[in-house]
Parts: structure tokens; sequence; C-alpha cells
């Protein structure tokens, strides 16, 4: 099954909580901090933008892999996982885009 590459990639980035930052390139973004993970995250969403707009479908592929890791990362920094936001786009289904948003409206 095709999330089960997530869930993978989820248990590897536990283990890398317990590693060296010298030994590991996940275990220096959790070293570095929250906010080094959340600017890795903008650079990526930035370059995913770009690559979208170019229509370079492998330049797509690769900068959405890139986005979607480092998410990952925040996630399990965060305590979070994979099987969270699956659940919450679960919730989702079948509801309309309209419907969803207005109900996350705060009133204000």
């Amino acid at each position: 099954m095709q999330n089960d590459i997530l869930k993978k990639i989820a248990a590897i980035l536990e283990t890398r909580k317990l590693a060296e930052p010298e030994t590991s390139y996940v275990a220096s973004l959790y070293a570095a901090g929250i906010n080094t993970v959340l600017k890795k995250i903008g650079e990526e969403a930035t370059e995913v933008v770009i690559a979208g707009n170019s229509g370079d479908k492998d330049a797509i592929i690769h900068e959405t892999a890139d986005l979607w890791f480092h998410t990952l990362v925040m996630l399990a920094q965060c305590e979070l996982g994979p099987e969270d936001i699956l659940n919450e786009l679960d919730r989702r289904f079948g509801r309309s885009g309209l419907e969803e948003k207005a109900s996350r409206q705060k009133p204000g």
C-alpha cells in the first residue's frame, strides 16, 4: 500500500531523534530546532511553487517529495505522524471544501 512508505519514513524519523546531529541530516534538523525545520518547509514550498509554474513534471515530483519529507520531519518533531494527517483528510472526505473551510472560521 502506498501509505506504507509514510509509515516507514515516520519510523525512521523517530529513530533519528536519538541520533547524533553529526551523523544524520534529520538529527541535525532536530538539534537546530523547530524554526530551522519550518524555514526548510518554507523553502521547499517555494520550490514546489516554482516547479509547478514551470510545468516540469520531474521537478514537481522531486520538489513535492522534498516538501512532504520536511513536513514529516516537522510532524515528528511535534509528536505527530502521517496517520494524524491521513485521519484528518479522511474526516474531511466527502465534505464540500467550502463547508469545511466555513466550519473552521473563527467568529470575530
